[in-house]
C-alpha cells in the first residue's frame, strides 16, 4: 500500500489527497513569476510533508517491485502538456505517488540488502534541496568564489577526517574536487596518467598503453579506461583466489607487468581496490604501490564504498602504503549520509589533472579579483565544465554530524554486519563465503550430499535468493559469482536499518532454506 501524503487545499483541509496550490483551477499567466517566493514555499512544504511521510511508512513498499518492463510508459501520456493543466504540481505529486513510487527499488528501505547503501541523510538531503534552490554553476572561482573555495576546504576535512596521507590534501600541496560518479573520477586519473605518459613516448604509443586491475575490479574502471582510448585488449584483468581473500596478488602484477614490457608495450595505470562490490576484498596498497613504481605506473585506488569506513581509526590500517599512490576516491554518497551524487577525488599531484583536462580561459570567464592569484578553477579538474555545488551539502554533513557522529554510524552497521555473520555461522546449513571487513556477508547455503553437494550448491543458492526476494514483506538481497561459487549477499548500509531487520531478514532466509531443502528431499525420494 502505498503510502497517503499530507496534501492540503488554501485552508488547510485535505482534498482526496492532492495539492492544491494558491490559485488552483486557474491557469497562470506566461508573464507569472516562476520563482515566486510564496508558491515556492507552499509547495516546498508540500514536497518536503510528502518526502517526511515516504520515509514513515517506508515499510509498506516492498523493497523490490513486482513490475513488467513499460508498466510506467503506458500509464502516462506520449507528449508533454502544451499547457499546465490546473492543479499541475498537485496532480504531478500524486502520480508520483500512484504510479513512480509503486515501480521504484526503495534504496532507503530497512530491509534493503542487496546493494551498497546509497545512504540519506535529514542534512544530507536538505543540502540537496539548499544546493537546488541557490543553483549556481561553480566551475570557475570567479564563477562563484565560495562555491570553489568552499570545496576546497570540505575535501580537505574530509580528508583529514578518513586518515588519507596529506600529500593527498590542499594542504600537503595536492588537492581534491568533487564529481558525481567513481567512474568519472577513475576516468580523469587515468586521463591525466595518459597524458603524462604521452608526454614522454610519444603520442603515436597510445595503442602501446596497458592498464591493469584484479578480477573483481569493478567495471566502471574497464569503462572509463576505454572511453581515454585504452585498447580493450590492453586492460589487464588479474585472476584473484579465495585463499588470498580475493585481493590483487603483487607478485601476479609484477609478472603481468614484466610480461607487456617483454613485449615492447608500456605499462600505465594500476586501479587498486579498497572493498571490491562482490566481495568487499582490500588490494595490499603498499605492496602494490612498490611494483607499480619500478615501471612508472600512476596508482589510484578506488575505495567507493569502503572509503566511509575509514572514518574510523580502526579502518586506517587497510590503506597503509597510500603515501605512495596517485590518486584516491570514495563515494561519501554510498556511506557516509552525503546523499546522491557526492564522489571525491584527491590527487597528489593537480597540475597534472589540469594538464590534461584544463582548458583555455575565455575572456568572459576571467575575473580582475582573481588576476595574480593561484586560483582553482575546477572546470580544469573534470571531464564536465557544468558542476554542481556538491560542497555546501558535503559541508553540512560534516558540521552537523561531526566525524564522531559519521563514526557512530558505521560502527552500527558493521556491528549489525557481524551479528548477520554470527547467525550464519550459528547454522551449519549455511556457511561464510568469503571473510567480512565491513559491513557485506557473504554466505550460501550448503547442499546436502545426498542431494547433489557442492555440484548442486550453486543452483539450490539461485533458488534461494529468488525466494528471498520473492517474499514481498521480506529483505531484498543479491548474489555474487566468485571463482565460479554463486553466493548471496547482504550489505548492511540503509540509514533505516536496525537491528530488528536484519534478525528479521535472517530468519526469511533460513525459512525459505527449509522449504527448499524438504522440497528437494521430497524429490529425491520419489526418484
Amino acid at each position: 500500500m502505498a503510502p497517503t501524503s499530507h496534501f492540503y487545499t488554501n485552508n488547510g483541509a485535505p482534498q482526496n489527497g492532492a495539492v492544491v496550490p494558491a490559485g488552483a483551477g486557474n491557469v497562470p499567466p506566461q508573464h507569472s513569476c516562476l520563482l515566486d517566493p510564496n508558491e515556492f514555499r507552499q509547495q516546498g512544504h508540500q514536497v518536503i510533508d510528502f518526502i517526511a511521510d515516504y520515509y514513515a511508512r517506508m515499510d509498506d513498499y516492498p523493497v523490490h517491485p513486482s513490475v513488467n518492463p513499460g508498466f510506467l510508459r503506458h500509464q502516462l501520456p506520449a507528449n508533454a502538456p502544451s499547457r499546465p493543466e490546473s492543479d499541475a504540481f498537485g496532480t504531478a505529486l500524486r502520480d508520483v505517488r500512484d504510479l513512480i513510487l509503486p515501480g521504484m527499488t526503495h534504496w532507503q528501505s530497512a530491509r534493503h540488502f542487496a546493494h551498497f547503501p546509497a545512504s540519506s541523510s535529514t542534512v544530507g538531503a536538505l543540502g540537496e534541496a539548499l544546493t537546488a534552490g541557490i543553483n549556481v554553476v561553480p566551475f570557475t572561482w570567479a564563477a562563484s568564489p565560495a562555491a570553489t573555495e568552499l570545496e576546497m576546504v570540505v575535501v580537505d576535512w574530509l580528508g583529514k577526517a578518513l586518515h588519507l596521507p596529506e600529500s593527498l590534501m590542499f594542504c600537503g600541496g595536492g588537492g581534491g574536487t568533487l564529481l558525481g560518479t567513481t567512474c568519472e573520477a577513475i576516468l580523469c586519473a587515468i586521463v591525466a596518467a595518459r597524458d603524462r605518459k604521452l608526454a614522454d613516448i610519444g603520442s603515436g604509443r597510445i595503442g602501446d598503453l596497458v592498464v591493469y586491475c584484479s578480477d573483481q575490479t569493478h567495471f566502471a574502471f574497464r569503462k572509463a579506461a576505454h572511453i581515454a582510448g585504452i585498447h580493450r585488449d590492453n586492460c589487464r584483468e588479474i585472476a584473484t583466489y579465495r585463499d588470498d581473500m580475493f585481493a590483487l596478488s603483487p607478485t601476479e602484477l609484477q609478472a603481468a607487468m614484466q610480461a607487456d614490457v617483454d613485449a615492447g608495450l608500456v605499462p600505465l595505470f594500476l586501479c587498486a581496490t579498497v572493498g571490491t562490490t562482490q566481495t568487499t576484498a582490500v588490494d595490499p596498497i603498499r605492496e602494490l604501490c612498490a611494483v607499480a613504481a619500478t615501471h612508472g605506473v600512476w596508482v589510484h585506488v578506488d575505495a567507493a564504498y569502503a572509503g566511509s569506513a575509514l572514518v574510523c581509526p580502526e579502518f586506517r590500517h587497510l590503506i597503509d602504503g597510500a603515501e605512495a599512490v596517485d590518486s584516491f576516491s570514495m563515494n561519501a554518497h554510498k556511506w557516509l549520509l552525503a546523499n546522491n551524487d557526492c564522489c571525491v577525488l584527491w590527487v597528489k599531484k593537480p597540475s597534472l589533472l589540469i594538464a590534461a583536462l584544463g582548458t583555455e580561459q575565455e575572456y568572459i570567464l576571467k575575473d580582475a579579483a582573481a588576476e595574480g592569484h593561484d586560483v582553482v578553477d575546477y572546470k580544469d579538474w573534470s571531464v564536465t565544465l557544468t558542476r554542481r555545488f556538491r560542497a555546501l551539502k558535503l559541508w553540512l554533513v560534516l558540521r552537523c554530524y561531526g566525524v564522531e557522529g559519521l563514526r557512530d554510524h558505521i560502527r552500527g552497521h558493521v556491528d549489525m554486519a557481524v551479528s548477520f555473520e554470527e547467525m550464519v555461522k550459528a547454522d551449519p546449513r549455511f556457511e561464510v563465503m568469503a571473510t567480512r571487513q565491513f559491513a557485506l556477508v557473504c554466505f550460501r547455503l550448503r547442499a546436502p550430499e545426498e542431494l547433489g553437494g557442492p555440484k548442486a550448491a550453486n543452483d539450490l543458492n539461485r533458488r534461494l535468493l529468488e525466494e528471498v526476494n520473492a517474499t514481498g514483506s521480506g529483505p531484498y538481497m543479491s548474489s555474487a559469482n566468485v571463482g565460479g561459487i554463486y553466493m548471496l549477499r547482504c550489505a548492511i548500509g540503509s540509514t533505516l536499518t536496525e537491528e530488528q531487520h536484519v534478525r528479521a531478514a535472517w530468519k526469511v532466509v533460513q525459512d525459505r532454506a527449509a522449504s527448499l531443502l524438504r522440497k528437494m528431499e521430497s524429490i529425491n525420494a520419489v526418484a
